[in-house]
């Protein structure tokens, strides 16, 4: 059985994931294509749990390193109990965020050691990359613009408009330091006009590596 295809969708706040990956994964299926999605951090009952703790306000202050521990201890869970098995029984997985977050938001926005992520990454994923990541890119003016009106956020949601400034110039780093995987899409614009897009770089995908 063919190994399925690791997808990842990525962005600062407000650039519509959520609808898009409805979206993608709509698409995929409608190509006869067996696809799940999960999200990160979380995807499985214990890394949701790291996931609360992560997002909640609380009444304690976490560091950077914590929460850079707390997102790979969620990340390992996630891959060894639900990601490489859906891979390795030839389901395509569609990922809301993966290590490219970690580091543009605590890389890039956070200010912590790349070289100390890459080494969290390497002994977590073993290598494992996506085979695809959809970059959802817009001013962080605008994200946060949107984000507003869906109310009060978590703790991820309240940071300084410079801090989302910081991470969207490190995903557009990434993406032209790996410009083999990522695919930037612009998020600005109208939602058919962002979904025209997705589902024109999609068809391509999937002709290159449908079953």
């Amino acid at each position: 059985m063919a190994r399925g295809q690791f997808i990842t969708v990525e962005g600062i706040e407000g650039t519509g994931k959520s609808t898009h990956i409805d979206y993608l994964t709509g698409l995929i299926r409608a190509n006869g294509i067996d696809v799940e999605t999960t999200r990160e951090p979380g995807g499985t009952p214990m890394a949701e749990k790291i996931r609360a703790l992560l997002l909640d306000h609380g009444q304690e202050p976490v560091t950077g390193d914590v929460e850079l521990l707390l997102f790979f201890a969620a990340r390992s869970l996630h891959l060894h109990n639900r990601i490489l098995p859906a891979l390795d029984e030839g389901r395509w997985v569609v990922c809301d965020r993966f290590t490219d977050a970690t580091r543009a938001y605590q890389g890039s926005g956070r200010g912590l050691d790349s070289e100390k992520i890459e080494q969290l990454a390497s002994w977590v994923q073993g290598g494992l990359e996506p085979d695809l990541t959809l970059l959802l890119d817009a001013p962080a003016e605008i994200g946060m613009a949107r984000a507003a009106t869906r109310g009060e956020g978590d703790r991820m949601d309240n940071e300084e408009l410079a801090f989302y400034q910081r991470v969207r110039n490190g995903y557009l780093a990434l993406a032209a330091a790996h410009p083999e995987r990522f695919v930037i899409v612009d998020a600005s614009r109208s939602l058919a006009e962002v979904q025209a897009s997705i589902g024109d770089r999609l068809d391509r995908f999937i002709s290159d590596n449908k079953p």
